[in-house]
């Protein structure tokens, strides 16, 4: 059966007629549509053009929901050849059928430079609400989904589109994933792991950011899950500490770059007493050596844990229950330093006059010389007083430095982890109280080749990208239980 539409994006008359080629082996399609910017280009037999202004445009989606006469539509979201696996697409098809997806989605194999490497995917769960999923350049939808899909969205969505459409699609019917590798795209972004990690905060995406975060809000409050921007009130009235600020350090095998974040601390200027705690997991390339170098100041707590179970949420928690630690915490990792000497002035400032729990600053990315590297000042102004705590979901990190009011950081604690333990706790912060800001550069974030992020593997890679999306899930369903929905 010709149960099948099939929806390419048209940039080269190669990159057309191979795609075509491969798409016409299976004779499950009915009709292959071309999406063009300008029609008459790329002119091919039997093949429409639509012509469209961007493939992301929620535009876009509606004309392909106008074409959707099959049961289901294919689309390919790459713009560069596809070379399609063998039944492939019966596959897809198959497995669309008996779980009843709304869309569907597979593993495949990626050619850079003509050697051919596998792309292993996650599932998709209901905390998967980044926009920067990777479902990978294929995607078969059930027409039906795709078309109530386009007709419950309201408004126009020019970056979000696809975006809109996945999440719409997922309170239809499932998204299933298929753990097999069933076709091959040519993929031109060869960067590293860590240099692809900002790009979402770009100041550059700013309208992209502005648009993807439109169509959570709207996804959050269709699944009972948005927060209104209301926040319980925190009292500063404990006085039971050391001293005003403790800032937390933990560190393994930094001795490139431990003493430059102590000395950052020591030039602080403040009008109020802090400390170093410095969290030293059991490091051997001579970083326990070099923090006993300033161990004659008194303000430095160098603590080596008795256990060797400790992720750096961990070493966090030893840091925040330690008698000597302040009123707040302030964030620094090893690798990083403070800006200038009024870091912490700026960050305690933020908490009593914005009455917040927590505080996230702007850094600036350098290299490891200390020059501004892409994408240079980083604000997070995703984190809006009205709505920060919904597109917080959304977004993948909080920003740095982070600082916290301790009485209630021991209430929560970190997960014991290496990745995402800042973020789990940005989010649990944020369901209850406002997260504050402050937009002067404070933070230097600085890197280089021994950052732990700068080359991850796709196993790496997937295994983070699945823990975050986790803990999304477990944050979302507890803010559905705030709202009494299910």
């Amino acid at each position: 059966m010709k149960e099948l539409n099939c929806f390419i994006p048209a940039v080269s008359a190669e990159q057309v007629a191979a795609t075509i080629q491969e798409l016409k082996t299976s004779s499950c399609i009915h009709q292959i549509y071309l999406l063009v910017q300008e029609e008459g280009e790329y002119a091919t037999p039997d093949c429409p053009q639509i012509k469209i202004e961007s493939l992301t445009a929620h535009q876009t989606i509606a004309k392909i929901a106008e074409h959707c006469n099959t049961e289901f539509a294919l689309i390919y979201t790459k713009y560069t050849t596809l070379h399609v696996g063998y039944f492939a697409l019966e596959r897809f098809l198959a497995l669309a059928r008996d779980t009843q997806a709304g869309m569907v989605y597979a593993d495949h194999y990626q050619l850079i430079d003509g050697v051919r490497r596998a792309m292993p995917l996650i599932a998709c769960q209901e905390g998967s609400l980044r926009d920067d999923f990777n479902f990978g350049s294929l995607l078969l939808y059930r027409s039906s989904a795709l078309k109530s899909a386009v007709a419950q969205t309201v408004g126009n969505y020019p970056f979000a589109g696809l975006y809109n459409l996945r999440l719409a699609v997922s309170r239809i019917a499932p998204l299933v994933h298929i753990n097999e590798y069933l076709y091959t795209e040519v993929e031109t972004d060869t960067r590293k792991s860590g240099q692809k990690l900002f790009d979402y905060v770009d100041p550059k995406n700013r309208a992209v950011q502005i648009d993807m975060e439109k169509a959570c809000t709207e996804h959050l409050k269709a699944v009972g899950g948005y927060l209104e921007p209301v926040f319980s009130p925190i009292r500063f009235d404990k006085t039971d500490f050391a001293c005003e600020v403790s800032v937390i350090i933990p560190v393994y095998n930094r001795i490139k770059t431990i003493k430059d974040a102590i000395e950052s601390v020591w030039m602080q200027q403040a009008d109020f007493p802090f400390n170093l705690i410095i969290i030293d997991n059991h490091s051997t390339d001579g970083t326990t050596e070099a923090i006993a170098q300033y161990q004659k100041d008194p303000r430095l707590i160098h603590l080596i844990p008795d256990r060797h179970d400790l992720g750096i949420g961990g070493c966090w928690n030893m840091g925040v229950h330690h008698p000597q630690c302040g009123k707040f915490v302030v964030q620094l990792d090893s690798d990083d330093v403070y800006a200038d000497e009024n870091t912490l002035t700026k960050m305690v400032n933020a908490f009593y006059e914005q009455n917040c729990a927590m505080v996230v600053g702007t850094y600036r990315m350098t290299n490891f010389e200390m020059e501004t590297i892409p994408p240079g000042i980083i604000d997070h102004k995703e984190w809006t007083p009205d709505n920060g705590r919904n597109n917080a979901l959304r977004i993948n990190g909080l920003g740095a430095p982070r600082a916290f009011y301790t009485p209630l950081l021991r209430e929560i604690n970190l997960p014991n982890t290496n990745y995402g333990e800042d973020y789990a706790l940005g989010l649990r912060f944020s369901r209850h109280y406002q997260i504050g800001r402050v937009y002067d550069v404070v933070y230097c974030c600085r890197r280089w080749d021994g950052n732990s992020d700068s080359a991850l593997d796709i196993v790496k890679q997937n295994a983070h990208n699945l823990y975050k999306d986790r803990i999304r899930t477990w944050e979302l369903l507890a803010r559905k239980q705030l709202n009494g929905k299910k």
